[in-house]
């Protein structure tokens, strides 16, 4: 067995955010105020050792225009967190009153820079970021220059806001909040003063990627919706085309408790005289959508009857497809990622590329290059290889059912097993036995967040899922991580394998802990 080094998860964590869909956490104003002061009083702030300065410049490799960069890159790190910090004592997003009056009083104020370029608009429950991923790739390859907003980030904050497909560099990130600052501000204040609440965590970054893509500028934007739809603070952009990706069950406390009410939440964001490109859906959802387009002259593009995946045949490191779309049929699109959802992940972005351009076919030669080096990050990822480690971010039961049959699909795996957190407000017993019929052995564990689930209680939770010998218990990612090795391992015999599931929050800093920043 090759051991997972112990420790804490290292500085590059994500931290806790306000954004209630990113799966993490709203601090207590302690808390940030303790993470401040370390931050203030690291080297990053503070300056590194003079002695180390100058043994550091004296080095003949390293010239003194590379150490100022080097000097400049750590002190534009540093203030980007010190401006997340700022931007984490706001409220998440759910908890505010649902409107989009502050983020549009804010955008007007800084001259309506979401004006100044075209928008896809990315909606739905699960797939959206890997969807706006392909979009966002095939636009660029195209040639087009790129905005790309999605949530939550991995590993850095300035994964949120994307330029050419790259995370906004720490410069741009300080220069777009020193621009938007003092206009949030100013209706934080208004907003207060009428007895409302201050501009949310996820407002404010909504309105920074919209004035960081004019300033670019950017050619097209690829917006993701945070939560729901049509009180989301993204839902301020007009799109010229909306996706809407699978729609399930999630987020009912703020959406609804029925499929229609959620869909009619998420079609909030379809927009007059539009193109909507839908992915197949419930029974009970596709004449939500299509009402909803009905109502607003909006062009509908369904999955199952516009566009389909005809076929899927298993590939070295993903998939061979062949996609049908209005304009035209792909064949031997090759996809470096897994699962037949992430297939028809790739159709609905495909078909809202062609719509971009006005309905043709694309280029084969642009259409196979995109779709080769597609990418998305924590879904259904390979982090290590021997032993065989995955990890993937389904959080919902729905998420969990397509990961399940992706694993089961794609890896000739003999034993599984699962390191799982959740968080305290998702339906942890349906996800628990969704993974069930998947995983050899579980351990229990949490990411370190005041709303992950209670170590204790998931594990009684899995315990009446699973056989109780089957579930074991770690506080700690590193110690559970740990623990699932050894376990996977104990057969050797046995293909074996890890899976890190349950949590955005657990499989982003999972991929820290393994290596993958």
């Amino acid at each position: 067995m090759t051991p997972i080094d112990r420790g804490d998860i290292g500085p590059g964590t994500p931290d806790p955010e306000g954004h209630f869909e990113d799966e993490t956490p709203q601090e207590e104003p302690d808390e940030h105020a303790a993470g401040l002061r370390e931050l203030l009083s690291s080297s990053l702030v503070a300056g590194p050792d003079p002695d180390v300065v100058d043994e550091v410049l004296g080095a003949p490799e390293v010239t003194v225009d590379e150490a100022e960069a080097s000097a400049s890159r750590a002190e534009a790190d540093s203030a980007v967190q010190q401006i997340y910090a700022q931007i984490l004592a706001r409220a998440p997003e759910h908890d505010v009153q649902p409107s989009l009056e502050r983020v549009e009083q804010v955008l007007e104020l800084l001259g309506d820079p979401h004006r100044a370029y075209p928008v896809i608009h990315v909606a739905g429950t699960n797939g959206k970021t890997s969807t706006a991923r392909v979009i966002e790739r095939l636009l660029r390859e195209m040639g087009l220059r790129t905005g790309r907003f999605t949530s939550p980030h991995l590993t850095t904050v300035r994964e949120r806001i994307a330029i050419d497909g790259e995370p906004i560099s720490p410069e741009a990130f300080v220069a777009t909040w020193t621009e938007v600052e003092p206009y949030v501000t100013l209706v934080d204040e208004r907003s207060v003063a009428a007895g409302g609440p201050r501009l949310s965590f996820f407002e404010v970054f909504t309105v920074m990627a919209l004035a960081a893509f004019a300033d670019a500028p950017v050619d097209v934007a690829v917006v993701e919706v945070g939560m729901g739809g049509r009180w989301d603070a993204t839902n301020v952009v007009d799109g010229r085309i909306e996706v809407i990706t699978s729609i399930s069950r999630d987020h009912e406390r703020w959406l609804g408790h029925s499929l229609p009410e959620i869909a009619a939440e998420k079609a909030g964001i379809i927009t007059a005289a539009s193109t909507v490109v839908s992915a197949e859906q419930d029974e009970e959802v596709t004449p939500v959508i299509a009402d909803a387009s009905h109502a607003l002259d909006a062009r509908l593009l369904t999955e199952g009857t516009e566009l389909a995946v005809l076929d899927r045949q298993i590939a070295v490191g993903g998939q061979m497809l062949t996609l049908r779309t209005p304009a035209a049929t792909y064949t031997d699109v090759y996809l470096p990622l897994h699962g037949e959802h992430q297939a028809r992940n790739a159709l609905l972005g495909l078909v809202a590329v062609e719509t971009f351009f006005g309905g043709g076919s694309l280029d084969a030669g642009v259409v196979e290059q995109a779709m080769a080096s597609a990418d998305s990050p924590g879904r259904l990822e390979v982090v290590r290889r021997s032993p065989r480690v995955l990890v993937d971010a389904a959080h919902n039961p729905a998420g969990v059912e397509a990961l399940r049959a992706a694993v089961e699909e794609a890896f000739d795996l003999d034993r599984i097993v699962g390191v799982v957190g959740v968080m305290n407000d998702k339906d942890a017993e349906t996800i628990l036995a969704g993974l069930e019929p998947l995983l050899a052995e579980v351990v229990i564990t949490r990411a370190p967040t005041d709303r992950a689930h209670d170590v204790e209680d998931l594990a009684e939770i899995a315990r009446e899922v699973f056989d109780p010998d089957r579930v074991h218990v770690a506080e700690r990612l590193d110690e559970a991580v740990d623990l699932a090795v050894t376990l996977a391992e104990a057969d050797e015999d046995a293909a074996g394998a890890v899976l890190i599931t349950g949590s955005i929050v657990l499989v982003a800093q999972a991929r820290i802990l393994l290596g993958h920043p």
